[in-house]
């Protein structure tokens, strides 16, 4: 099925672009949700016709893009989490938390503007902000525990001292003596 979309959808395409797409991905989800319209032979024409008439708006939108994104560039994060034993976080750093690291330095995004994989651990990473389709910024940060280590030393527990033998040994189990005692 060929369709126009009519918004930006993650992961799919960017606004007026003629894509196709499965008939029930389309059918049941994109034109439903107004995503997206059919592309017939007369859309497709009233498309490049506004294309052509907004060509000078969509200049400046990707010109005001590049600004935004001039902002971001140099930036880089450190965000804390809780830890397990080791260097495995307590749930994930997703987009929320990316964005909320941004906003405390002064710098607003919405968090669906931003793509990562889910981080688990402590490390170094980078979250891709996308402002236009033409136009991204990589974002590097790094995620460390609570009190600002990245890599935390596990402590060790100390060792405990020798206990004294003060009750008495088993005895050892004799295979011999017990047939022995079992053929009296």
């Amino acid at each position: 099925m060929k369709i126009i979309l009519k918004k930006d959808v993650h992961g799919l395409g960017y606004k007026d672009e003629v894509l196709t797409v499965k008939d029930g991905y389309g059918r049941n989800y994109l034109l439903p949700q107004g995503l997206a319209v059919l592309a017939t032979e007369k859309a497709v024409k009233q498309l490049n016709e506004e294309l052509k008439q907004r060509a000078h708006k969509i200049a400046k939108i990707k010109a005001d893009a590049e600004a935004e994104a001039k902002k971001f560039e140099g930036v880089s994060l450190t965000i804390k989490a809780r830890v397990s034993e080791g260097r495995n976080i307590y749930g994930s750093v997703g987009p929320k938390e990316i964005a909320a690291a941004l906003a405390e330095k002064g710098l607003e995004i919405d968090s669906k503007l931003i793509s990562i994989k889910g981080v688990k651990t402590l490390g170094d990473y980078e979250a891709v902000a996308h402002f236009h389709r033409e136009v991204s910024v990589a974002i590097p940060f790094e995620v460390v525990n609570e009190e600002g280590e990245k890599n935390p030393k596990k402590e060790e527990a100390p060792k405990a001292a020798p206990v004294a033998e003060e009750a008495p040994a088993e005895e050892e189990f004799d295979a011999e003596e017990a047939e022995d005692e079992v053929a009296e």
